[in-house]
């Protein structure tokens, strides 16, 4: 097919508008136009032959190197990718381009909390999936009120806002922090807008809940963000007290246990603290769940271990099992305060996400599901502390339940690479010296036992990359 070249000159457009269309006796066939030498238009046409999709479109390369490839020359820049390009994945198992078994203790960074293609899942998104998908907002679907029913159930709160993610759970709890304060005191001038966040906290990526994440390395780039947040020692009672003002301090945001920070648990008397002061103060407590939230710890939720309790708390990660979803959860005296169109989310709560969700809370709500994450949490801790605790890098064992973290005296890139060489995945934490394992909470503890062998086979290549 013939093309032709049109310059931005409307003169030169205007004298080819007539030329759009090659005709035959039978058909009418589209021009391909090309405006200033740009990228093929087609233009719309009438009663022509479609032809089939352009298979170029198409990831044609069948090994890792190719797919590397494109995606540096097709994807923005912003993740640093380990080299591995993975297709498939069943219970804890996940397998690349190339075949290669990988025993999976990451979960997609604690997302895929039943483990890749749950046969339950696949049912509940499937059969959606041929039922109802998307109808926004605008309207009320059936499995979004059912998911907000059974979270108000199994938890302290009274009402749920539904959003795509974690850090738009997190920028909703700020909203309603902001309109909480503004609706509790309507006689106030300048009613408390500020935010009190902790070190070593992550809350996301969008511009509010990145101004409460303390790593200053994802917030100086795209400096200034929300202004009104103060940054206090995780865990330091009295500094914490000098910083939460009346009058000033909107919302005080924290991690029952950091994930990102390097898997550091609260004490129950520092959640006890926030809880006395935020009530004294007119503050909000706000507890971010997002990673250590719904069975990670072996209790539904992080802070029942504390027998503490937020007026808000933000989830995210695992409750669809790897589709996108977000949840802000609140008590009735903090929605009492959000009116119509105060906020809102044209893709949040849709059908299908939600129908997936449901699967994923009700198996893991149950009692027996619980059990097992906290005795298989206690077992894995066990067989690292006899494998590794020895071992002259390693500084502390921690976590809770299925969320724990190895704390190195070195980087542990090293051990990275060396555990993935050996079919082992598993991610870093902290400030990249601290090894963070977040299985599926369906792993067995035959795999746990060979995840524990695999890093204590690995270990040595510290001491390799420590003397170089």
């Amino acid at each position: 097919m013939n093309s032709i070249h049109i310059s931005s000159n409307s003169t030169v457009f205007h004298s080819l508008t007539h030329h759009r269309w090659l005709s035959s006796p039978h058909k009418l066939y589209p021009q391909v136009i090309k405006i200033n030498g740009r990228k093929p238009l087609t233009t719309s046409c009438l009663n022509i032959d479609v032809k089939a999709p352009d298979s170029s479109r198409k990831v044609t390369a069948q090994n890792s190197k190719g797919v590397m490839e494109l995606e540096g020359k097709v994807m923005v820049g912003t993740y640093g990718r380990e080299p591995v390009v993975l297709v498939s994945g069943k219970g804890c198992k996940l397998y690349d381009v190339e075949g290669r078994e990988y025993l999976d203790m990451t979960s997609g960074i604690a997302v895929n909390a039943l483990g890749h293609c749950d046969p339950d899942w696949v049912k509940a998104v499937v059969d959606q999936a041929h039922v109802l998908t998307h109808v926004s907002n605008v309207y009320y679907s059936v499995p979004q009120v059912e998911l907000a029913k059974h979270l108000v159930d199994c938890s302290f709160a009274d009402r749920v806002f539904f959003t795509n993610s974690g850090t738009e759970a997190n920028e909703a709890a700020i909203k309603f922090a902001r309109k909480f304060q503004r609706h509790s005191n309507p006689d106030v001038k300048d009613p408390a807008t500020e935010f009190i966040s902790f070190t070593n906290s992550f809350h996301g990526r969008t511009m509010g809940a990145l101004a409460l994440t303390s790593k200053e390395q994802y917030r100086s780039p795209f400096e200034p963000v929300m202004p009104g947040v103060t940054f206090v020692e995780y865990g330091n009672i009295k500094a914490t007290q000098e910083s939460i003002r009346h009058g000033k301090t909107a919302a005080v945001f924290v991690e029952p246990i950091q994930g990102e920070g390097g898997i550091h648990s609260a004490t129950k008397e520092f959640l006890e603290f926030l809880r006395t002061a935020c009530d004294d103060a007119g503050a909000l407590l706000v507890f971010d769940e997002v990673q250590c939230g719904l069975g990670r710890t072996g209790y539904l939720w992080a802070h029942e271990a504390y027998g503490i309790f937020p007026d808000i708390m933000t989830l995210a990660k695992p409750l669809a099992g790897g589709l996108p979803i977000g949840a802000t959860l609140v008590t009735e005296r903090v929605a009492s305060s959000i009116n119509y169109g105060d906020h809102g989310s044209t893709f949040a709560g849709g059908s299908l996400v939600c129908n997936a969700a449901l699967t994923v809370l009700e198996k893991i709500s149950k009692p027996e599901f619980l059990a097992s994450v906290s005795k298989k949490g206690l077992y894995f801790k066990e067989i690292l502390q006899q494998k590794l605790g020895g071992n002259s890098h390693v500084k502390e064992i921690r976590g809770l339940g299925l969320i724990i973290g190895i704390e190195l005296d070195v980087p542990a890139s090293p051990l990275i690479y060396a555990c993935r060489n050996s079919g082992l995945l598993v991610l870093t934490a902290g400030k990249g010296n601290v090894v963070r394992l977040v299985p599926p909470l369906t792993v067995t503890e035959q795999e746990l036992r060979l995840a524990a062998d695999i890093l204590q086979n690995a270990m040595p290549v510290l001491d390799e990359n420590n003397s170089e």
